[in-house]
């Protein structure tokens, strides 16, 4: 793989798989709610999720799809490549302070049409909290 480029159709195989790591932080949350405009009181006003079934704020679920979209643009299929759809269900909640770690993996390949349909996770430790299916359209080598 290269650094401006991510892998091109030829090189990937199923079952090739990468991930991103990150451990969110209160400023992530702040910053995720200005940013998608999702000022939910359950992400952002702690007396408000004191009272529901978590008893804290809990992190957007489309904060881990995002740590997905990291992993796809710059892992695997990385730089180039073309998010064409994602399927995502939300298992269990992330908290502020965990470290929530995003995979892709290669599940098939249709070169005539240039996609990649993966497996897309994402885990705190061994706790499956989001889990789906995308495809991505990847470039072809030139020549």
């Amino acid at each position: 793989m290269q650094t401006i480029h991510g892998y091109y159709l030829e090189d990937l195989e199923v079952g090739m798989s990468d991930s991103f790591a990150k451990t969110i932080t209160e400023a992530d949350v702040c910053l995720f709610a200005g940013i998608s405009g999702d000022t939910n009181p359950i992400h952002i006003n702690a007396d408000y999720a004191a009272t529901t079934q978590f008893g804290q704020r809990i992190v957007h679920g489309m904060f881990s799809a995002a740590l997905i979209s990291t992993v796809a643009g710059t892992k695997l299929p990385g730089p180039g490549a073309i998010y064409v759809d994602q399927q995502v269900k939300f298992r269990a909640p992330v908290f502020i302070g965990d470290t929530a770690t995003a995979s892709v993996t290669v599940t098939e390949i249709d070169a005539r049409r240039r996609r990649v349909k993966c497996r897309t996770d994402v885990h705190v430790g061994e706790k499956l909290v989001a889990t789906g299916e995308a495809t991505f359209m990847v470039d072809k080598r030139e020549g």
